[in-house]
């Protein structure tokens, strides 16, 4: 797929490096860069070829935030529209709603979130707004220390966006999450990583990628890709599951598929003292107990 917003690089391991292309404008956000976003996260589902995903940006910086320069509704929302509740329950996927009323960020966010591939942010810059928001839903944020991090909404009188609420806390804590969005500050990457929103700073943009590379390279070398999807969705969905037994039961048909698959050949490899030959594919998961990650 050819891209406006976005410029990608699948290397020999299939690691795919995402880089927000606009640097010119900061990588500001746009409605465009939305639909590319969604589109690549989605579309990587079904690519083995695709086995990890980073994620940075072109030039200084991460992603500025939402462009504001743009004319009419900034965030892209038809203004004709009264939604409700009701609409966002009944009609989430109405055209209407689709493109009149839903977070653009959220759209993104879900897309990543719904990735079975590891995802991994290497925030190279300033990230505000969206350009933060956005990471929250990639398994491992890693940044370098020119890193500004800020959920600046307060600033411009809107409200958090792109499914943050429930991510930030999950995250860094409630009152952490609070007091980052309530007070609007710009984080520097010290601050961030000491909050728990990064797990490690770096010198430059070079270091940065390279940490983020190998990291990524790390979760797929001799991994079966069938059972780090599972992994990784389980671990996200089973610890917002009201009670253990409810994870119990992913678990256990998880654990059926992945030991009568891939499971196989790790044993045997194990005993004969040898790199696995993982075969199993992620685009064909043996099955699928939450209904809504393809």
């Amino acid at each position: 797929m050819t891209y406006t917003t976005l410029a990608t690089e699948l290397d020999a391991q299939g690691i795919l490096l995402v880089t927000l292309n606009r640097p010119d404008k900061l990588n500001a956000f746009t409605v465009e860069m939305a639909d590319e976003l969604e589109a690549l996260f989605r579309g990587a589902n079904a690519d083995d070829a695709i086995r990890a995903i980073v994620v940075t940006g072109a030039g200084r910086a991460f992603c500025a935030g939402m462009d504001l320069s743009t004319g009419g509704n900034v965030f892209g929302l038809d203004e004709s529209q009264a939604p409700t509740m009701a609409d966002m329950t009944d009609r989430l996927d109405d055209p209407a709603i689709h493109r009149g009323v839903r977070d653009t960020g959220g759209r993104v966010t879900l897309a990543i979130h719904d990735c079975i591939k590891p995802v991994i942010a290497a925030i190279n810059g300033p990230a505000v707004g969206i350009g933060a928001t956005m990471t929250l839903a990639m398994d491992i944020r890693l940044a370098s220390k020119d890193a500004r991090i800020g959920f600046v909404f307060g600033r411009i009188g809107v409200t958090p966006e792109a499914c943050s609420t429930w991510f930030l806390p999950r995250i860094v804590g409630m009152q952490t999450a609070l007091e980052w969005v309530l007070s609007a500050d710009i984080l520097d990457a010290e601050t961030a990583k000491a909050g728990g929103l990064v797990r490690s700073v770096h010198d430059d943009r070079d270091a940065l990628l390279a940490e983020a590379m190998g990291l990524a390279r790390k979760f797929t070398e001799h991994r079966s890709p069938v059972a780090i999807a599972y992994a990784k969705q389980m671990m996200r969905r089973n610890a917002a599951l009201p009670h253990p037994i409810d994870a119990h039961r992913v678990d256990s048909l998880a654990m059926f598929y992945s030991s009568i698959g891939d499971g196989k050949e790790g044993v045997a490899a194990f005993l004969e003292k040898r790199p696995p030959d993982f075969t199993g594919k992620a685009s064909a998961l043996p099955f699928d107990p939450w209904g809504d990650t393809k």
